[in-house]
């Protein structure tokens, strides 16, 4: 099924009332197809919306938010600002509907989807608009304008999307033709606008001590010209360049909470001639609104830039732990790796989402972590073990718990420590050391079960070679249900050869030819496995070999 006759079909549904069936199919299509979560949500949004559930709606449409902004797939955004424009409608918001009615009916254009908004908007049964932010669509109400700004801004955390929805809501609030919200930058003394609402520019940047807006920024006040060529103040160099004609002009201060100036609003030429003081006193409102939005998306933005550079400090952090065991352990240098690759691989054929993929890699890195705490003359014994010397080592799981308990940094850094920690349970619940069974093993920790295993036995020791291939395939499928989960060993054995052989060469330092690549590329373990006790080919086990042992073994 495409993803327009999915939306199509969905849609249908909730109109219809139901909202359990769309449910079903709408988690089943999130399974098959993560990258359109942002439409199932809004789909689940306009259907608590329909169920007047409105603290889920705005949830959910939150959530969606910051998802579209993220995506390029023209279907999401249309889809997304079509549902917006439904339940504006629906709420007698006009403004705000016409202001989602054409973005939509722009995007369809620009991406060539019109069939798509015209069959949608058909089902959902919106009236056409014909003149965006024309006099037909303006509300008269100034207090129902503020309070369609107030909605429209409220949930924005994206700071250029929250520039441009001002200034459009504006724009359509004052009657006007133009809205330019320019953002204060007191270091570089400076003002910029990211959007500058019908110019074709990414960002504009003006000295904060020229021109009517500068001015407003260097007095606070509020300046309202209603001939723009017959003022001192304004600079037609713009108008030339652009080849527009202005006429009229509001330009007025953003303050925030603490009444500091953190922009300005530039509002040109009102189709009713002038701006009026009316027009003057719902610009302060929306502008006390606007600054206290802008001041927070800031703050926002800010913060996630912080929070980007607290991960590249925690992500250096858990590299050198992890590289401090491999300095230790010369016997397994390389083991956290590996089990980091093939762990990863492994969530990648369950389509793992991307933040649970961070997770387990970072769990990946410090599984052994506790190793520290083993004795050097355990640690690197050159043979086998002894059953006082095993018990020994197998303390690291443990002392690994202790190590990452103490140094947790968020809710993210407490599922790597669970996850680290439970790579020696064993799904019939005999492994070590909580004992823990089935489902109660994190499942990044079952993942890492079978990864930890496949390493060590393919890895060369001082003490034993590499496993042979097939052996190595037979223990993984043997401990399916007792060693290992099931569900993770059908995944491992499905990944193809090329991938496999991908980690190997990180040891060996090869390089895969491009014609054993293509070999590599159509088999996977399982496959390789059946090829060899079946005796159907040795051409297969030959060249992956190749790369398993290191070495080419046609020119041994």
């Amino acid at each position: 099924m495409t993803l327009e006759n999915f939306i199509y079909e969905s849609v249908s549904e909730i109109l219809n009332g139901e909202y359990d069936e769309v449910k079903q199919s709408i988690e089943k299509h999130k399974e098959i197809y993560q990258d359109d979560t942002a439409i199932c949500l809004t789909m689940l949004a306009l259907i608590a919306f329909l169920k007047k559930d409105y603290d889920t709606f705005y949830q959910f449409m939150n959530d969606t938010a910051f998802l579209v902004d993220q995506t390029k797939d023209p279907l999401t955004h249309i889809f997304h600002e079509m549902i917006l424009g439904f339940v504006n409608f629906s709420e007698k918001n006009t403004t705000l509907y016409a202001i989602n009615y054409n973005k939509a009916r722009k995007l369809s254009i620009k991406y060539q989807k019109t069939d798509f908004f015209e069959k949608l908007n058909s089902m959902l049964k919106c009236p056409p608009i014909s003149h965006y932010g024309s006099h037909s669509t303006q509300t008269k109400d100034p207090l129902i304008s503020l309070v369609n700004i107030g909605q429209a801004v409220a949930a924005e955390k994206n700071i250029d999307s929250l520039i441009k929805t001002i200034a459009e809501e504006t724009k359509t609030a004052l009657n006007a033709d133009r809205c330019t919200v320019f953002l204060y930058d007191k270091e570089h003394n400076e003002l910029y606008s990211k959007v500058a609402t019908g110019l074709d520019t990414k960002e504009l940047r003006i000295p904060a001590d020229r021109g009517i807006a500068g001015h407003v920024v260097q007095t606070g006040e509020t300046i309202n010209i209603k001939d723009a060529y017959n003022d001192d103040r304004f600079n037609s160099d713009v108008d030339k360049q652009t080849g527009y004609k202005t006429k009229t002009i509001l330009c007025m201060p953003i303050k925030n909470y603490n009444q500091e100036i953190i922009g300005v609003f530039q509002v040109l030429n009102k189709f009713d001639e002038y701006f009026t003081p009316d027009d003057e006193d719902l610009l302060v409102a929306i502008a006390s609104s606007a600054g206290i939005s802008l001041e927070n998306a800031q703050l926002f933005e800010r913060q996630q830039k912080l929070l980007e550079e607290q991960k590249v400090i925690l992500d250096s952090f858990i590299d050198t732990l992890a590289a401090s065991i491999d300095a230790r352990d010369k016997i397994t240098a390389g083991h956290s790796s590996r089990v980091r690759m093939f762990a990863t691989l492994i969530a990648q054929e369950f389509g793992m989402e991307k933040h649970d993929l961070y997770v387990l890699e970072k769990a990946a890195a410090l599984h052994d972590i506790g190793k520290i705490g083993i004795r050097d003359s355990v640690l690197q014994k050159e043979g086998k073990l002894t059953p006082e010397e095993y018990k020994h080592i197998q303390e690291h799981v443990e002392i690994t718990h202790h190590i990452l308990e103490k140094i947790h940094t968020s809710k993210d850094f407490e599922e790597i420590t669970e996850i680290a920690c439970s790579h020696h349970e064993k799904y019939d619940g005999t492994g070590y050391y909580r004992h823990l069974k089935g489902e109660e093993i994190p499942f990044g920790g079952r993942i890492l079960a079978v990864s930890d295993v496949f390493d060590a036995i393919t890895s060369k020791r001082h003490y034993r070679d590499k496993m042979p291939i097939e052996k190595v395939i037979e223990i993984i499928m043997n401990g399916a249900g007792s060693h290992f989960d099931p569900k993770v060993v059908d995944k491992f054995l499905l990944i193809k050869l090329s991938k496999i052989v991908g980690v190997f060469v990180t040891e060996t330092h090869m390089t895969i030819d491009d014609e054993d690549k293509v070999t590599l590329d159509k088999y996977n373990l399982l496959d390789l496995y059946y090829s060899i006790v079946n005796n159907c080919s040795n051409k297969l086990l030959e060249v992956f070999n190749k790369y398993y042992v290191g070495i080419d073994l046609e020119h041994e």
